[in-house]
């Protein structure tokens, strides 16, 4: 549905038909929709290969195959309809496949799809996110939650992102912080696709700003004003660390990544960071103290208070006669305040040591370097999330 909705106002001025084939969408509807002729189909492996079956999709005219996110799709299980898309599909189509990562699976997946292919990738593959700034929070395992929450009230994100490992954890905090009265919604597998899609418009029209999700659910999703990757489980690898980031710190824009590690992960957070050539600033959780005197300043910087009396000259005259300065101003902190998590207070906890190695990559970081590679999966009206910059690796390469 996203990619749908870029080549809609790409190819808008020359009227392209695009038509998507989802999974737990109505069948009919898509049906009616290719029936009646489209110029791009974007759809799910599963969904495409139903409509095939079904001869409800005819590919004899098919000029172009495009796979994103291709490597997921192997982890998925999805090789199998992949395969027999591809099959079904003329053979002198052109066949394209983006991915931010390159295993050996996708490699052979090229190969046998494939012709003469070449390998682009964006310049800086295997180097940090420059637009990515990554912490290593060190907390007490008692404490995982509530640093969640410091780290939330900290960076008061516009749209942040929580990843966990099962739906099981999402469900849990989803409860706990709903209790606290942060917005929030879930992203996971056992979600309908209507019920996804419903959480992520309430994402980009502000109604909620937190999203609590698994890997799955939230692969390659694109939310604009996304600051904040929180990693309330480590993730299994060092390429799920590097999708999980590249959530935010898109387009130019600035984010932050931040793990959530206890004493019993320290060298697991380690060996994840090193795996992606990333380098993180170890440090404990915001602290309550700290949360404070961020939320006064964010007080000071309000705009109410820089707009001048204006035409609300005369109440705020009869507030000041009749209260005070001091209440009112008291009175104000207090609204500024209410419906505003109570930051936690949080145990010490020491911080490992970064390695000579890591110091190594820290101070190649320091002195400037290019952007990781990722998925390009076509134009976009806020850009690529990762440096444009195109390199050829190997015309002879039979790559992805």
């Amino acid at each position: 549905m996203q990619v749908a909705r870029e080549l809609d106002w790409l190819y808008a001025a020359a009227g392209a038909k695009i038509v998507t084939c989802v999974g737990g969408m109505d069948y009919r509807t898509e049906k009616r929709s290719l029936e009646r002729g489209a110029h791009i189909v974007v759809g799910t492996p599963g969904r495409l290969r139903d409509h095939i079956e079904r001869r409800s999709l005819d590919l004899s005219g098919l000029r172009a195959a495009v796979l994103d996110e291709a490597d997921e799709m192997l982890d998925l299980g999805f090789r199998e309809d992949l395969e027999f898309i591809l099959e079904a599909a003329p053979e002198a189509r052109r066949t394209l496949m983006f991915s931010a990562t390159v295993p050996k699976e996708i490699a052979k997946l090229a190969e046998d799809f494939q012709r003469d292919a070449l390998r682009i990738v964006a310049q800086g593959e295997a180097k940090q996110h420059v637009d990515i700034e990554y912490r290593a929070l060190s907390v007490a395992a008692r404490d995982r939650e509530h640093a969640i929450f410091n780290a939330l009230r900290f960076y008061e994100a516009q749209t942040a992102i929580v990843f966990c490992k099962t739906r099981a954890n999402v469900n849990h905090l989803m409860a706990r912080m709903g209790n606290r009265g942060f917005q929030v919604v879930a992203l996971s597998g056992e979600l309908s696709q209507q019920e996804r899609t419903n959480a992520l418009t309430a994402l980009r029209n502000g109604r909620a700003r937190v999203c609590i999700a698994t890997d799955v659910a939230a692969r390659g999703i694109d939310l604009p004003g996304l600051e904040l990757v929180i990693h309330a489980d480590l993730p299994s690898n060092s390429e799920v660390l590097l999708h999980r980031s590249g959530r935010t710190g898109r387009a130019g824009a600035k984010g932050v990544s931040a793990l959530i590690v206890v004493p019993a992960e320290f060298k697991k957070a380690q060996r994840l960071l090193q795996g992606a050539k990333v380098v993180a600033e170890w440090g404990p959780a915001p602290s309550a103290e700290e949360v404070q005197i961020r939320d006064d300043v964010r007080m000071l910087e309000h705009p109410a208070l820089a707009a001048g009396i204006g035409e609300d000259g005369v109440a705020a005259a009869r507030l000041l006669d009749r209260f005070g300065a001091e209440a009112v101003a008291a009175a104000f902190v207090r609204l500024w305040r209410e419906g505003r998590s109570s930051p936690e207070e949080l145990s010490d906890v020491a911080t490992p040591v970064a390695s000579a190695r890591e110091s190594g990559a820290r101070s190649a970081h320091r002195s400037g370097s290019a952007c990781q590679s990722g998925a390009v999966a076509g134009p976009r009206r806020a850009g690529c999330c990762r440096k444009s910059a195109m390199r050829v690796v190997s015309p002879k390469t039979r790559s992805v």
